[in-house]
Parts: structure tokens; C-alpha cells; sequence
């Protein structure tokens, strides 16, 4: 993509409205536009980040065995009657009429509209267990939307809901979103610490978040010290082995962590001083199994193999991907702007001309910027006359993890300067080598 072609409107100014970082870099970086109190627009840099967040959930939830579907925002208020929570939820629920006068609601999440596809498709234990997820957006009418993205009050959540016959083939499934869960938010760069947590609105007795430390951190954590050095599974990990994935929840639920609504001080007490880690944190996702919470109130029930029918077990498992935008960057930035992990980051690579104009600096970037596109490789070439400085400036905002600054004394020379965001290390190489290594690459 061309600079010069692109719509990013940078902002050179910390807008008043931003409290924490991620609100200010997101609006500075031309990555959302605030349309209404707690609603965004995501402009196109933000978009190819949350395209990118949105893909590796989906990689993870398809590796764990889960099915993607995608259900409508509006729901009957019909099924919220039934389960019993229309008028338990609160005020955070948007409730409508449609021209009927029939009464409607504004998702704010999906657990009676997917229990009533089930129950109309299956009738056997035989086409257990069932998980189904879907990547869609919710509205929660929140008293004190802030900080950007981070507490919207529209927003894109990641859902998944599990089915099987009994507790024990629930916990299973339970268990495999949160191994899920480890990876997906490992390949975005985070280090995420599941946390018991309360189940809040969504019920059920058996729920961890899934945190990460940042000193923006809606709450206050406790965890032990070591969750720092455990070890994410690979991509080898067997989601088709039960017990291999409690192996591995278990090795994550052992040593003491919890948010503070379910903080326990006497066991926090119990650990050595030098072994605690208190600090502020982000939730991330949330997992949740309530039973048959959803299924008995709606009659979602099938037949087991002792020829008699069961209400299912059922989970939830939710991932915000606009809110763990805000949490990358939190977690990733320093003054000059982000410091995008590759895995999410808009561009993979950001060509700098810092002379537009220069026949060798622009037959250089040209070559670069063919060949980069040639290789499959996410190029943004920043093509305009703007000063150097600023162009510099640009990119570091941004968060590009890879810069190739092309100058005229390089290029005249054969050469270019390649830099990285993450550490500001630099260095300069050849520029048919550099060439070479990218088709090599491809």
C-alpha cells in the first residue's frame, strides 16, 4: 500500500478525551474515530489490526474443534423470557420493539439464541460434544463507557458455547478453550494469567479471566511469581487428548491466582513474600461453565445412551478482539507510539523514501516495494513528500515492526538502513542483498 494512497489521519496532538495510552495512540495513530459515547469507527490501519486479532481466534477455536457460525445482533426477547434473565440483566441491555411492538433486544451476548439453534437440530448424544462460536458484535449500555475501545459500549466479541452430555464431557470442552485461550493470546504477544473470577450475569460455577499485568489495569491481581516462566503448548498439542489438556489446565490452576473479587487472603497470605505478585490487570477473555443454566429453563435436551434425555452441560467462552487491541498496546508501546507484535501488526514492514523525488531513492523503493509485494509480505511505502523527520516520526507511531529507510547517500551508494521498531536496533545492508533475502523469503 502507498502512503500517498491511504487514508490515515494522524493526529501530531494528544487528544483531551484520552486517559490512558492505548485511547491516545489508537486516535494519534489514525486507527478509530469516536462516532457516539462508547462507539468507534475502526479506520482502515485499525482495521487490518483487528482483522489480523480476529484470524488467529479463529486459527485457535478451529484447532480446538469449535465451528464457526454467525448470528444475528438482534434477538427475540422471547428466548430471554424463557431462560429468565430478560429482566434480571439490567439496564446495560439495549431493549427495542420492532413495528409489531414485539419485543427485541441488542445482543449483549449469545447464550439463549445459541441454545434454541441447538435444541432445534439435535436430539442425540451421538452428535455431541458441539461447540459453536461465532465472531460478532455486541452492545452493553454501560453506565461509564471509557477509555476508548477498552469499555465501549459497542463492540466485537469472539463467543463460543459448548454442549455435552454430562459434567465430565463439559469440563473436557471447558478445558480445551482454555488451552485455546493460552495460545491465542500468546501468538498476539501477550502473557495472559487465567485468574478464578466471579461468573457474574452469565452464571454458573466455574470461571477463570484470563489477565494480563498492565499498570492501566482495570482491577487489582494476585498470582504467584511463576505463572511469569510457565510454558504455553505448542502447536503440537492434542486437543483430541482429554488428558493430556487437563494435564495442562491443571498446571495452570495449580499455584495461586485469582482477581480481586475472589482474592482469598489467607492463602495469599500462605505464600512466600518473595514468591507474590500483586499488580493492576486486563482482562482479556473470560471463560465460563453454568451447566445446564441455559438448557433446562429451554428445554435443550437430547437422548443419552441409556435411552433417556438429558439437559446438556454448557459453556461460554468469550474473547473482546476490539479490547484486546487496547490490551496489546498497553502492554506494547513507548513514547514515540506502538510496538506492534507481527502476528497483529497492520504492515510487516514500512519503506521509508526520505527524499520523494530522488531518481535513486525512488527506483530503489520501487524495486523494494515490488518485490516485498511479490513475496506476500504486508508493505506500507510511505511515498510522500512529507519531511523526513515527520515520515520517521510516522512510523514509530504507528508501530510498523520493520522499517527500511532508503536516503539518498544510501541509495546512490546501493544501500538502505533497516531499523526495528521493537528495540530501535539499526543497521545497513546492500540493497540487491536485501532484494535477494526477500525473494528467498518468498
Amino acid at each position: 500500500m502507498r502512503l500517498s494512497r491511504y487514508f490515515l489521519p494522524i493526529l501530531k496532538e494528544n487528544p483531551r478525551e484520552a486517559e490512558i495510552v492505548s485511547h491516545r495512540l489508537m486516535l494519534r495513530a489514525g486507527m478509530i474515530r469516536q462516532q457516539g459515547q462508547g462507539s468507534f469507527t475502526m479506520l482502515p490501519l485499525g482495521k487490518r489490526v483487528l482483522d489480523k486479532v480476529c484470524r488467529i481466534i479463529r486459527e485457535e477455536q478451529d484447532r480446538a474443534g469449535a465451528l464457526e457460525i454467525l448470528m444475528p445482533t438482534i434477538q427475540s426477547a422471547e428466548l430471554w423470557k424463557e431462560s429468565g434473565r430478560y429482566n434480571d440483566y439490567g439496564k446495560e441491555m439495549l431493549r427495542i420493539k420492532d413495528r409489531q411492538e414485539r419485543d427485541l433486544l441488542y445482543g449483549p451476548t449469545n447464550e439463549e439464541m445459541v441454545t434454541e439453534i441447538f435444541r432445534a437440530y439435535v436430539k442425540s448424544y451421538k452428535d455431541l460434544p458441539l461447540n459453536l462460536y461465532h465472531i460478532q458484535w455486541k452492545f452493553r449500555d454501560e453506565v461509564r463507557p471509557r477509555f476508548g475501545v477498552m469499555r465501549g459500549r459497542e463492540f466485537l466479541m469472539k463467543d463460543a458455547y459448548s454442549f455435552d452430555i454430562d459434567y465430565e464431557g463439559a469440563r473436557a470442552a471447558y478445558n480445551r478453550m482454555f488451552v485455546a485461550y493460552l495460545r491465542t493470546f500468546t501468538r498476539m504477544g501477550l502473557k495472559a494469567i487465567p485468574m478464578r473470577a466471579d461468573t457474574g450475569p452469565i452464571g454458573g460455577d466455574l470461571s477463570h479471566e484470563f489477565i494480563i499485568l498492565a499498570e492501566t489495569g482495570e482491577s487489582q491481581v494476585f498470582c504467584r511469581k511463576e505463572f511469569l516462566d510457565l510454558a504455553v503448548p505448542g502447536e503440537t498439542v492434542d486437543f483430541g487428548n482429554d488428558a493430556e489438556i487437563a494435564g495442562i489446565v491443571k498446571d495452570w490452576t495449580t499455584p495461586y491466582a485469582a482477581t480481586d473479587e475472589m482474592h482469598d487472603e489467607a492463602a495469599w497470605d500462605a505464600i512466600p513474600e518473595d514468591e507474590r505478585l500483586s499488580a493492576r490487570g486486563i482482562e482479556v477473555g473470560h471463560i465460563f461453565h453454568f451447566g445446564e443454566k441455559y438448557s433446562k429453563p429451554m428445554g435443550a435436551k437430547v437422548q443419552g445412551p441409556d435411552g433417556k434425555e438429558h439437559f446438556v452441560s454448557m459453556g461460554s467462552y468469550g474473547i473482546g478482539p476490539t479490547r484486546l487491541i487496547a490490551a496489546i498496546i498497553e502492554a506494547s508501546h513507548d513514547e514515540a507510539g506502538i510496538i506492534w507484535p507481527e502476528s497483529v501488526a497492520p504492515f510487516e514492514v514500512v519503506i521509508i523514501n526520505m527524499k520523494a523525488g530522488d531518481a535513486d531513492c525512488d527506483a530503489a523503493c520501487e524495486r523494494l516495494y515490488a518485490a516485498y509485494q511479490a513475496a506476500g509480505v504486508d508493505v506500507l511505502y510511505d511515498d510522500t513528500d512529507q519531511r523526513a523527520g515527520g515520515k520517521f516520526a510516522t512510523a514509530d507511531l504507528i508501530g510498523i515492526p520493520n522499517q527500511v529507510i532508503v536516503g539518498p547517500r544510501g541509495a546512490a551508494a546501493g544501500e538502505v538502513e533497516l531499523k526495528r521498531r521493537a528495540t530501535g536496533a539499526r543497521e545497513t545492508t546492500k540493497l540487491d542483498d536485501l532484494l535477494a533475502f526477500i525473494g528467498t523469503a518468498a
